[in-house]
């Protein structure tokens, strides 16, 4: 099959968006398929973009051509700033879509949403190649910008969800990333032949328990007694972070606990300023996609939180590595939330935004090391069980080619 991949993150990202659509394009290309990426240059989850790499570039990736498109990165991404920064890779990417819609003459074209902004033009590239066209949405990227307040005003929140919907319902194929997010789709318009279901998934190869403890507990001096319950992704707007240094202060009393946190992103800066003086917070850097595995073993535990306003607009591509890992998860989310379902049995759910609650439930875990290994099990059971990239991938390409092959 000959397949256009247009969406705005893409690898070498290491986490979040960008990582998927990589690697899915690799996996395409590895089974023969002629694959093509119009994306925009890594910056995420930094923010931050190499100045001295051309705006403009074209790169073969792992059996993939991928053109970049120049954008605007915002240092402080703020509602305005978002929208400049979304806006113009759509401006800047759509000649390069049109571009390889009449040189190339792709199939398929495939949008990835965050962003929706991109979708107009890759409905007409795909109308220029009479191609057939699918949306996969990893983010419902109008309603979190109004539940997190970056935008607002009932006027704009009527008009961008009125043209979501309208968008949605254009395609032949739009997908999401979980049970909760279909039935939105579904919601939204998208009738149900047409929805699918293609989760993200985890290198269950790559991210597995550790017999030994991880390397970089000694490399941290991390004492073998220190229970660490960590979170590991972006630090951005939409996790709820602020509730990592109060649950901290409340477990100050608990020396043998240590919250780590690892990541890149806008929230960082702030995170280190309220973890100041904090002896049991350790704010670690972004690690390596060949240390991601001993990372993710350095924790007795993983912590999960979400905004209550957002966590029903996204799936958390975290929980596939945590769960991979074959540690409990203490989730701050709704029971009725996307990751809430996909950690079923495998954890402790508080509600959402309670830092003394989830402090209860680090404590109550960390004081039970039977039933740390018993969840931890059953983590690594749901792993392979939902998170099976093979599974998943193959069910795309099977679904790829019935659609390419409806005259």
């Amino acid at each position: 099959m000959r397949l256009l991949l247009y969406g705005l993150n893409f690898a070498p990202e290491p986490t979040g968006v960008g990582k998927f659509s990589g690697e899915m394009a690799a996996w395409l290309a590895r089974r023969g398929h002629d694959v093509r990426v119009v994306a925009a240059p890594p910056y995420y989850p930094s923010w931050r973009r190499d100045a001295s790499v051309a705006l403009w570039r074209e790169e073969l990736w792992r059996g993939v051509r991928v053109y970049r498109a120049p954008l605007y990165v915002p240092q402080r991404p703020t509602g305005g700033t978002r929208l400049a920064h979304l806006l113009s890779f759509a401006a800047a990417s759509l000649p390069l879509a049109w571009w390889q819609a009449v040189g190339f003459h792709p199939e398929a074209v495939l949008a990835v949403a965050p962003t929706l902004m991109t979708a107009p033009g890759a409905l007409a590239a795909a109308t220029l190649a009479r191609a057939r066209t699918w949306l996969h949405v990893q983010d419902f990227e109008t309603e979190a910008a109004f539940g997190l307040g970056i935008v607002g005003g009932a006027a704009v929140r009527n008009a961008g969800l009125g043209a979501e919907g309208w968008l949605l319902r254009r395609f032949d194929r739009v997908s999401t990333i979980s049970q909760p997010m279909l039935r939105r789709l579904i919601d939204k318009g998208v009738s149900p032949e047409r929805a699918r279901l293609v989760p993200n998934w985890a290198d269950l190869e790559a991210i597995r328990p550790l017999a030994a403890p991880s390397p970089l507990r000694a490399e941290l001096g991390i004492p073998p007694d220190t229970l660490v319950a960590l979170y590991a992704g972006t630090l951005g707007t939409k996790q709820g972070l602020d509730i990592l240094p109060e649950a901290a202060r409340s477990l100050r009393d608990a020396p043998h606990i240590l919250i780590a946190i690892a990541g890149e992103g806008p929230a960082r800066a702030g995170l280190a300023e309220a973890t100041q003086g904090l002896a049991n917070v350790a704010l670690l850097p972004l690690q390596p996609p060949e240390r991601l595995n001993d990372l993710l073993n350095l924790a007795d535990l993983h912590l999960l939180p979400e905004r209550p306003e957002a966590a029903d607009l996204v799936m958390p591509s975290k929980l596939g590595g945590m769960l991979a890992s074959g540690r409990p998860v203490v989730a701050a989310v709704r029971p009725d939330r996307s990751a809430a379902h996909g950690m079923a049995g495998a954890g402790t759910l508080v509600p959402p935004g309670d830092a003394a609650a989830l402090a209860a439930a680090i404590r109550a875990l960390a004081a039970d090391p039977a039933r740390r290994a018993a969840l931890g099990a059953e983590a690594r059971r749901l792993a392979e069980r939902d998170w099976n990239g093979e599974r998943i991938l193959v069910s795309l390409e099977e679904d790829l080619r019935r659609l390419i092959n409806v005259q």
